[in-house]
């Protein structure tokens, strides 16, 4: 069995001393996910880089009020997510109108958010910090905020070079830090490389049954095929993807989330309506609502039965990834 279970981030970070600042980190691929889809060409990742970018992520700064950090919705024990809020709660604690989708697995992304409205890993921060029920700033003024911190020009001439700060310059760190956060360690991986009793019977039952029933679109080492679809939930004015392309066939279309993590990610569903996977589960077995646009694979609802279900829930478990939420080296220090 190959022992690479604390694959790439650990020991690729571990692999750099602290004080070697300019050392590039090694983004080593999963041996069974896909190539990324980042340009790492464009955005060298360096120790110094991705540290920078751990503490921009944890300053409040980014916020109006200094009172909300990239941390305080994403959090690394619930795998960067908001957990407990169906949807983010934001500055003055002004109730946002999604749930906080987690920050993991990022270099595979083709676009971003629940719609698909960023499709630059480079240019994401900006959309939440200028949200007025997330951070309610302007990126400029950010910018503005962090040159008057005596600490970061000399982390932004340990990462790139220069102690003058630019907005390029904080999201490409932003980017850095936020590439590095690869969940790839649960039992399931251990099973794909070569681990034969990493799950359980029942387990390996239930990952046929993933394939076959949900594979459609929780597909391949991800298991999401970052498409955009109409689940059959009930909408309440919320228009997703539509709100980005105009386009009325994606009217209440939205991102596939992947399925690991699941265990720290609740509650589900864009706007966090479901607060077990028992429920999630019982809404494509009988929920299905019709709609003109809905996705064909879920338009008939899916046939599962009790012990499918079962066997589904508990082979779910073997996707969570306990290394990535208690890895100290995503944590704010």
């Amino acid at each position: 069995m190959k022992k690479v279970f604390f694959l790439f981030v650990l020991v690729a970070l571990s692999a750099c001393k602290k004080d070697d600042t300019t050392t590039e980190l090694t983004f080593v691929k999963p041996v069974h996910f896909p190539e990324p889809t980042y340009k790492f060409e464009n955005n060298r990742i360096t120790r110094a880089g991705f540290e920078l970018g751990r503490i921009l992520f944890y300053d409040g700064d980014l916020s109006r009020d200094g009172s909300i950090s990239c941390g305080s919705c994403h959090l690394q024990s619930a795998a960067f997510t908001h957990h407990g809020h169906d949807v983010s709660h934001g500055i003055d604690d002004r109730i946002g109108s999604r749930n906080a989708p987690p920050v993991m697995n990022l270099a595979w992304g083709k676009t971003f958010f629940w719609d698909g409205g960023v499709h630059d890993l480079d240019l994401f921060a900006i959309a939440p910090i200028e949200n007025p029920l997330e951070m309610d700033e302007t990126f400029a003024n950010v910018v503005s905020k962090l040159k008057k911190k005596a600490v970061y020009p000399p982390l932004f001439q340990k990462a790139f070079g220069t102690t003058e700060i630019s907005g390029p310059l904080v999201l490409k760190a932003l980017s850095q830090f936020q590439l590095m956060l690869v969940s790839a360690e649960s039992r399931y991986d251990k099973f794909r490389l070569g681990d034969t009793n990493a799950l359980t019977a029942d387990e390996k039952t239930g990952l046929e049954l993933v394939k076959t029933k949900c594979g459609n679109c929780h597909a391949g080492e991800l298991f999401t095929d970052d498409s955009f679809r109409n689940n059959g939930i009930q909408h309440f004015g919320d228009k997703g993807r539509f709100r980005i392309t105009l386009n009325d066939d994606d009217a209440y279309k939205f991102k596939v989330p992947s399925l690991r993590n699941l265990q720290y990610t609740a509650p589900y569903m864009h706007d966090g309506r479901f607060l077990t996977l028992d429920a999630v589960v019982e809404h494509y077995r009988k929920g299905v609502r019709q709609s003109p646009n809905i996705d064909p694979s879920v338009s008939n609802g899916i046939s599962i039965t009790d012990d499918e279900k079962q066997k589904i829930l508990t082979f779910l478990s073997a996707l969570n990834d306990e290394n990535f939420i208690r890895n100290k080296e995503f944590s704010e220090q």
